[in-house]
């Protein structure tokens, strides 16, 4: 699949395009996590059931009392006895009722006879010349125009939020709910229900009139001892009951709003803090992909940063530093591959050349010889040269597990130990039995072969090798000591070099690439190691041979 292009000809790059958004993705999603707790805590406290419920059922039960005593009044002052009967006489009751309910201008009494007939009603009373006159409740107080615009946006919220109410008592929300002029002549359910109140009473009624009214009516029996003498309901408007509701919610909804502005504020101050750097990060990135930026494009001010945004920072400028230090050691391992090459290419070539014009045949033996044992240099160069290339890539999809290595030293010491010359140095062996490291199996063998195949080669005819092991704190620590001419000081670092060849003075040369101790030092550190070299000295410092130190995390 081709890569997309960094940069686009008509809209610039997909940084500045993103920069030019009004609001970023991050922002919306920093505003929406921040705002929905609050929008949630402020849409529970919205319903507020139980309140209104203890607010209703403490109105209920008010009415309830103020009915009774009503009820009492009625009986007892409104009655008179005809035949061992009590009989209710309208002309006293209906002064009574009103003069009852005047401390009380937004209640409405009625009173009914046992048939369930209206004998008095506190609104209704006679005017000049006898006309019956009908007095409306008192409107409610005006609002203002802001507590207008409030009661408003209040009013819409609560048909937003779902009707999930238990309310101990029927809510009467329909159109044709009961207005209370208020209450014509009752149906004939209502009525039903008015004539179970002389058997106790009858569940409240609470509706909500088309023009928003809160209605609570009650109804009691009257008795006069033991016998029903009529009905009392009393209606009244329980405005307090949405007032409060209404202060609280607009208390609630005033809080939210404050929250929701803080919220906002807040997500401006993360998304200036988060996003604005995570963009900027992200043109450093794409100004490395374009090349640009080699000694490093992070901006300082990310790079300094406490945060993760800047431990970030520093982690990008440092994989940008050793991708470029890669390349650069790519590009000098291909030129020292190049180098290493040419040197056998050419003498095959000059040896060729020559064998054409000789015709000696031991001199043409010779030369053929030549060309033998370069080709053969050539071989082993391109074998080491193909491991090395190998080995960043297969310890990066290596995992590191723990390698009990102090069998594997065991082998390797009794395997030189039995098969070598009469003459050759002999392996000892200092380790214990058991000795685990976190490393890769192969690769951690193939550096012991080559570090002891180093020191076997610089040793002394029938000298010793030692290879000694033992466990730090945190470490395994291996080393291997011979008894050879030892390293120039200035080269204890340089031996780890690729190609650099520093060998006996009686070894055939082109017999070593100059890469085993490069390979070696690669592999330790890709496996988390460190490996070091430096000389064995006595106690007036004479050099008596060398030792390398390999140390690896301790499984």
């Amino acid at each position: 699949m081709p890569e997309a292009p960094l940069l686009k000809p008509e809209d610039g790059s997909p940084v500045q395009e993103h920069r030019r958004r009004w609001v970023s993705p991050l922002l919306r999603r920093i505003l929406l996590v921040n705002a929905l707790p609050p929008a949630l805590l402020a849409a529970a406290l919205l319903y507020l059931d139980q309140y209104q419920n203890g607010l209703m059922a403490a109105e209920v039960e008010a009415m309830r009392n103020q009915a009774r005593i009503y009820a009492g009044a009625i009986a007892e002052a409104a009655v008179r006895v005809q035949d061992d009967r009590a009989v209710l006489v309208p002309e006293q009751a209906r002064p009574l009722l009103r003069r009852l309910v005047e401390p009380s201008p937004n209640t409405q009494a009625r009173l009914f006879d046992t048939a369930g007939l209206v004998v008095a009603d506190s609104r209704v009373r006679e005017g000049v010349g006898g006309a019956v006159v009908t007095e409306p409740l008192p409107a409610p107080a005006s609002r203002g125009a802001l507590s207008s615009s409030l009661s408003g946006a209040y009013e819409w919220m609560l048909n937003l939020v779902p009707n999930r109410s238990a309310n101990p008592v029927v809510l009467d929300t329909t159109p044709d709910a009961q207005s209370f002029d208020w209450q014509p002549d009752l149906g004939p359910e209502r009525q039903a229900e008015l004539r179970l109140a002389l058997e106790g009473g009858v569940t409240p009624y609470i509706r909500r009139t088309p023009d928003g009214r809160l209605l609570v009516s009650v109804a009691e029996p009257a008795r006069r001892g033991a016998q029903a003498v009529g009905i009392v309901l009393l209606t009244r408007e329980a405005r307090e009951v949405d007032e409060r509701l209404f202060e609280i919610r607009a208390s609630v909804l005033g809080l939210f709003c404050l929250a929701l502005v803080l919220t906002v504020a807040v997500s401006l101050y993360l998304a200036r803090t988060i996003a604005t750097p995570i963009l900027q990060l992200a043109g450093a990135a794409a100004e490395m992909r374009q090349g640009k930026g080699r000694t490093g494009s992070v901006p300082s001010a990310l790079l300094e940063r406490r945060d993760e945004i800047g431990v970030l920072a520093r982690d990008l400028q440092a994989a940008a530093r050793a991708l470029w230090a890669r390349i650069d050691a790519n590009e000098r391992f291909a030129a020292d591959v190049a180098h290493e090459l040419k040197n056998p290419l050419t003498s095959v070539r000059s040896a060729i050349e020559t064998l054409r014009r000789v015709e000696d045949k031991a001199q043409q033996h010779r030369l053929l010889s030549i060309i033998a044992n370069d080709a053969v240099r050539m071989d082993r160069l391109i074998g080491d040269i193909s491991d090395s290339s190998r080995v960043d890539a297969e310890l990066s999809r290596s995992i590191a597990e723990p390698v009990d290595i102090g069998p594997i030293l065991a082998v390797l010491v009794e395997l030189h130990n039995t098969t070598r010359k009469p003459r050759d140095p002999e392996m000892i062996l200092e380790a214990p039995d058991k000795l685990v490291a976190m490393g890769v199996e192969d690769r951690v063998v193939q550096v012991i072969r080559n570090l002891l195949g180093n020191a076997i080669s610089f040793s002394p005819e029938e000298g010793h090798v030692w290879l000694r092991a033992r466990e730090t704190a945190t470490e395994v620590e291996l080393t291997v000591e011979d008894e050879g001419p030892g390293i120039p000081d200035a080269r204890l670092e340089g031996i780890f070099d690729r190609f650099y060849s520093e060998r006996p003075s009686g070894e055939r040369f082109g017999q070593h690439s100059g890469l085993g101790l490069s390979i070696s030092r690669q592999i330790i550190e890709g496996l988390r190691g460190r490996i070091s070299a430096e000389n064995r000295r006595d106690a007036e410092g004479k050099v008596l041979g060398a030792r390398f130190v390999v140390r690896l995390p301790r499984g």
